[in-house]
């Protein structure tokens, strides 16, 4: 791309505000200057962007689409800053006009486009793989309104709408000229013509699915690939269908396809509503992928999965298999054994979960409303699949119930994944023995060569480079800058272990983080806190098995200890929690104002006196992450263990110099590998331990709460209001004892304890604790995605 001085951009960005916002650069506001430099980027990537798809067409290679109903992309701004060059420009030209550039970039909205990690491993993802030159693009669904804006009213979550787009989205192109037409429902006919079955359809309800395409720039290398996003709208000719009263409702019917990131499954509609949002973006995606095969190779559609390869992050565009066997029979005219030749060679498929009500399971019913063809392929996927067992794989009959696709009325998604893909990988090394050994052992016995491992991975360029630029300054002064483009290199940082000027420079950078989000929390919550203090942090969705509930308990026996001893001597420590509990997840909203209630005690109470502090900073979200990240010193990734699949807020803040204080569960294992014992804090039980005691038995929480005077307290204290304004917790109470602690907080409390006070003991001496930062910054270069990204396109994708 090209390059400009500091006089050449301001140049432009004085054009760019006089044409775009009649206004002169004096007169400008911050938005004004945001859309300005906005316009400038685009025209850059925009023209990268054709460059970049022209070379992948000339040199016909083979391209992966990652489809994924989550991007958890954030800000573009400084990113893109970043990646193409004019970062430094950028922001010297801001302040010479006496402008804040974090103001101006500020001015730009988190794209509600994800909620949690998946989202943000597509996002990662999507930046490895153009940073690395691979031919890749991203297809989603353009969200109108993303998850929620979080709202914490009186200690509760309060949901509001998380109208992202209330502003023009400058990073989006709209190509209507490209949209497809999706249908749905409707019925279904054959005749059998010369030994062929020819299916036609009728009063299927069509829908328009409209490509919005964001340019993904790659770092410094002038790739820009795609994120397609698809946003459902009525055809201009269509008229209302059955069972719709009038235009108007048919409308609103067909843009709430693309309308709620998670629409309201309480009921069944919002279920169905959320099939529909799957299948949408599968047919979209695989109808656009096979008009470009067509027109851009001249190969016959046999050849399709020779140039194409589809990833699906997770279950959720499962719908894609069936879809793309629908469209090879039906469309192309092939036999039924071509396509699922070339289908099950087409799709990858990533498992996030192994909890099995994670598993996505949907009615059969369901499925046929949303497209009764797509169904009966399934059937017959299902049909074949298990017949194939049965003549095969003898020593598998018994299991061929457990196995099919289709059992007791409900589609099994994870089976119709694993069944229709070459490649079945799980996101870190544990998960995926989990996944081999137990979760789809029948599975792994039958195709053992199709599972693999990829341990996710996340950008450096977002998470170092672009969330904590006195830290990258600090590496690429020590050891060159090579580093950004071969994060491994961060290496060569172990040589500094001993070296107290830079364990001295890096503890700085540490504080000045830390002050800045002292800044933010303040602003935010009105809480003061000490910078000098341990900023333990716990930054994720608010789930059980994550284990919220533990780190809170583990609060409230601190302020039991004061409370029992009010000259306790005790190392300050502050406790930030980030989460979003889902809208009808109860006992997660209700952990959510335990912390806040729990907070309010602790932070009010004067025999405290600052010694512990509780945080919860609402609406988590991406840019509130890249400020938590690099303040981080304590990262809690306390998941009951084999429940969590990977973990990157663990990579996040490993990168930035925090130490993990976890089990031994996804990539914390891996983490404990590179950084070794010293340099990470784990406790609990282990992932055999849980799974033994799940499968087996043997665990009483009961005889735990009887024997244990401060869990007893901890837990009589949420029945009988002994914390601030005498509020209750009863259910999370009953949970605990009557559902045997599923998620074994009491069982693992004392170990978490024992580590915690092994953790502040490590933090008193601070030249060893600057060593332990220092190593697992060093060691952080394995969970770049970029060495996740390589994996993927070596050993599944096949690009290289």
């Amino acid at each position: 791309m090209k390059t400009y001085t500091k006089e050449e951009f301001r140049e432009l960005l004085e054009k760019k505000v006089r044409d775009k916002r009649t206004k002169t650069l004096e007169e400008t506001t911050d938005k004004d200057l945001f859309y300005a430099i906005t316009s400038i980027l685009k025209d850059s990537i925009n023209e990268a962007n054709i460059e970049t798809e022209q070379r992948y067409i000339n040199e016909q290679n083979r391209q992966v689409s990652y489809l994924s109903m989550e991007f958890l992309i954030g800000r573009l701004i400084e990113s893109n800053l970043i990646n193409t060059g004019f970062k430094q420009v950028c922001d010297e030209v801001l302040e010479d006009l006496g402008r804040s550039p974090r103001d101006v970039y500020g001015e730009e909205h988190d794209a509600g486009l994800g909620n949690g990690g998946l989202g943000r491993l597509a996002a990662c993802f999507l930046d490895s793989i153009a940073s690395l030159g691979y031919a890749g693009n991203g297809f989603g669904i353009r969200y109108r309104y993303g998850l929620f804006e979080q709202r914490i009213v009186s200690g509760s979550q309060i949901e509001l709408p998380d109208n992202w787009l209330r502003e023009v989205y400058p990073w989006e192109t709209r190509k209507i000229d490209e949209a497809i037409q999706v249908r749905f429902g409707g019925e279904v006919d054959f005749v059998i013509d010369n030994d062929q079955y020819q299916f036609s359809y009728k009063d299927q309800e069509v829908v328009l699915a409209v490509p919005y395409d964001i340019g993904i720039v790659g770092y410094e290398n002038d790739v820009v690939n795609t994120l397609r996003l698809w946003s459902a709208e009525v055809p201009d000719d269509a008229v209302s269908p059955e069972p719709y009263m009038n235009q108007l409702e048919y409308k609103q019917s067909v843009e709430k396809i693309s309308g709620f990131l998670y629409p309201d499954d309480s009921k069944e509609e919002g279920r169905f509503l959320r099939l529909k949002q799957q299948y949408f973006l599968v047919s979209s995606t695989i109808q656009t992928l096979i008009h470009r095969f067509k027109a851009n190779d001249d190969l016959p559609i046999e050849a399709f999965h020779k140039k194409n390869v589809i990833q699906i992050n997770d279950t959720h565009p499962t719908f894609g298999i069936p879809e793309l066997m629908r469209i090879l029979m039906d469309e192309e005219g092939l036999s039924w054994d071509q396509a699922w030749e070339i289908t099950s060679h087409t799709f990858a498929y990533t498992n996030h979960t192994i909890m099995q009500e994670a598993l996505e399971k949907w009615p059969v019913e369901l499925v046929k409303r949303v497209n009764p063809r797509i169904l009966m392929i399934i059937d017959e996927i299902n049909e074949r699949f298990c017949k194939s067992i049965f003549d095969n794989h003898e020593s598998l009959r018994d299991r061929i119930s457990e196995m099919a696709v289709i059992s007791d009325g409900v589609v099994h998604m994870s089976k119709l994944a694993i069944v229709g893909s070459y490649s079945v990988n799980g996101v870190a090394a544990l998960h995926s023995d989990i996944i081999k050994n137990y979760t789809f052992n029948d599975f792994y016995r039958l195709t053992p060569e199709k599972f693999n491992n990829k341990t996710n991975g996340i950008t450096h360029r977002r998470w170092l480079l672009g969330a904590n630029p006195r830290l990258a300054e600090l590496i690429s002064d020590s050891i060159g800058d090579h580093w950004v483009k071969s994060p491994v290199e961060m290496t060569q940082l172990l040589r500094y272990q001993n070296d107290e000027s830079f364990l001295s420079n890096l503890a700085e950078v540490k504080l000045h983080n830390k002050k800045v989000l002292q800044e933010v929390i303040y602003k935010k919550t009105g809480i003061e806190v000490n910078e000098h203090s341990i900023f333990d942090v716990q930054v994720k969705r608010l789930h059980e098995y994550k284990r919220q509930l533990l780190n809170i308990f583990h609060v409230i026996h601190l302020y039991n200890e004061i409370k029992r001893n009010p000259k306790l001597k005790m190392v300050p420590q502050t406790f930030i929690f980030g989460a979003k509990a889902a809208p009808s997840y109860h006992l997660a909203k209700e952990i959510i104002r335990l912390i806040h209630v729990v907070g309010e005690m602790v932070n009010n109470d004067r025999d405290v006196a600052g010694r512990i502090k509780v945080v919860f900073l609402e609406n988590y979200n991406v840019t509130l992450a890249e400020y938590i990240m690099p303040a981080a010193e304590i990262s809690e990734q306390i998941s009951t263990a084999s429940m969590e699949a990977s973990g990157t807020g663990n990579m996040k803040m490993m990168m930035n110099g925090a130490v993990t204080l976890g089990t031994m569960d996804g990539a914390n294992v891996e983490i404990a590998e590179r950084v070794g014992q010293d340099n990470i804090l784990i406790f609990g039980l282990s992932s055999e331990q849980v799974i033994n005691y799940q499968n087996k038995g043997g665990y009483q929480a009961k005889d735990i709460y009887q024997t244990d005077d401060r869990l007893k307290t901890i837990l009589n204290g949420l029945k009988d209001g002994s914390y601030a304004k005498g509020e209750t917790f009863s259910d999370i109470y009953y949970r605990i004892l009557t559902n045997n602690d599923p998620y074994f907080i009491l069982k693992d409390f004392t170990s978490y304890l024992e580590t915690h006070i092994k953790a502040v003991t490590l933090y008193e001496e601070q030249k060893q604790w600057n060593k332990m930062s220092l190593v697992n910054i060093a060691q952080s270069g394995k969970f770049s995605s970029d060495r996740t990204i390589n994996e993927y396109a070596t050993d599944i994708w096949k690009l290289i």
